[in-house]
């Protein structure tokens, strides 16, 4: 991406991170009449969690909060491609979730999950093992105690829908800058004052950090401590068959997801909780147990060959919920991060929020639980489950 753009010296509001939910914010904020807002990303767009992401849309969620915030942005990604006006297909895919319990107290949780869920407007199910075959045949039954099912959960292509963003941001005067690391942030009494960057400083009193796997980092330069800790996580795509499977499969106590894209390939990845670090490498380890636990579940891909992996970060927060808020310690620092790897998803609704945040409107949801002072005040007693 270039911009004929000179690097500017001030500006109202400054995104750190050109991911899925810096972009969102960027155009919420821009379509709300702001003016002067500059995006800043050390790489290219998408280069974080975005472009590494498993590219997975759901509503089934244990908390209040997590189900609101899947639901509203589901309703956005239905219509975006008319609301960004994009030029391209987002590739959005509607066409399921089915997560697979495989013991009793599963089975308990799923079916107080579902009730949540159908309670706040998502048509989710609670299915047998048979109904679960029934939907995706070639799921291997051995150990599955149960399932849940929602049709309007599915699949989007982070490229085209940050790319849609993006261009849209683009269209109402946000200014983007890639390859520009940030390398420090001065505050002043209380209150943000500028963003020191490799191509300048930039003087502002509204910073959005949406950093990703490196938003506590850049909390450490502004002076807010924001805990949240980053993972590295992996990702492996096959080769491209015809189409056998719909919606996307996930079993936690299993340590799976997996989903056949709108191209034919399966992609599929796995938690694991060797490594907190900021390193996005790749390993032998977890080829050998993701196709393990693949084959395991969906036998028939185990006759596909792997055509290439990556890895990408998680940034996790103590209660696996995303932190949307702005900071009591410093005036105008704002922060979307933590979202324990499905901010991808959430997106819409983060850059609603924080535009409201930042522009001073009554907010759209309750965003007790998703602020940072939650932590603070021992609040944080809802623990997000259905995480892999």
């Amino acid at each position: 991406m270039k911009t004929n753009k000179p690097f500017p010296d001030k500006a109202n509001y400054v995104i750190i991170g050109g991911g899925i939910s810096g972009v969102s914010v960027a155009w919420h904020l821009a379509k709300k009449g702001a003016k002067d807002i500059v995006v800043l990303e050390s790489e290219y767009l998408s280069y974080g969690a975005t472009g590494r992401c498993g590219a997975g849309i759901r509503q089934q969620w244990s908390t209040k909060a997590n189900v609101l915030l899947a639901k509203k942005s589901i309703e956005f990604f239905e219509n975006a491609q008319d609301l960004l006006d994009y030029d391209d297909d987002i590739e959005f895919k509607q066409e399921g979730y089915l997560i697979v319990g495989t013991d009793e107290e599963e089975d308990r949780a799923f079916k107080e999950n579902v009730k949540l869920q159908q309670s706040l407007g998502v048509p989710a199910e609670f299915l047998t093992p048979k109904e679960a075959k029934e939907i995706v045949p070639h799921l291997n039954l051995d150990g599955v105690t149960s399932a849940t099912y929602c049709k309007t959960d599915g699949h989007l292509n982070p490229f085209k829908m940050t790319d849609a963003f993006y261009k849209a941001a683009k269209k109402l005067g946000v200014s983007f800058f890639t390859h520009t690391k940030v390398n420090d942030i001065t505050v002043k009494n209380g209150k943000i004052e500028s963003v020191q960057t490799t191509k300048g400083t930039i003087e502002a009193d509204v910073v959005i950090n949406a950093a990703g796997g490196f938003a506590q980092d850049i909390g450490e330069m502004a002076g807010v401590e924001i805990p949240v800790k980053s993972q590295n996580r992996e990702i492996l795509v096959t080769e491209p068959i015809e189409k056998i499977q719909g919606p996307m499969v996930i079993s936690f106590s299993r340590n799976i997801y997996c989903q056949q894209t709108p191209h034919g390939a399966f992609i599929m990845g796995r938690g694991d909780d060797r490594d907190f670090s900021q390193s996005m490498h790749s390993t032998h380890q977890f080829l050998e147990a993701m196709a393990k636990t693949a084959t395991r579940l969906l036998p028939p891909i185990g006759q596909l060959r792997v055509i290439r992996q990556w890895a990408g970060l998680y940034n996790f927060s103590p209660d696996s919920q995303p932190i949307i808020s702005g900071s009591q310690d410093v005036e105008g620092f704002y922060m979307a991060c933590g979202f324990s790897g499905h901010g991808f998803m959430l997106a819409p609704m983060t850059g609603q929020i924080i535009s409201e945040m930042v522009l001073g409107e009554p907010s759209s949801v309750d965003t007790e639980s998703l602020s940072l002072a939650r932590f603070e005040k021992g609040a944080a007693k809802t623990m997000e489950q259905n995480v892999v």
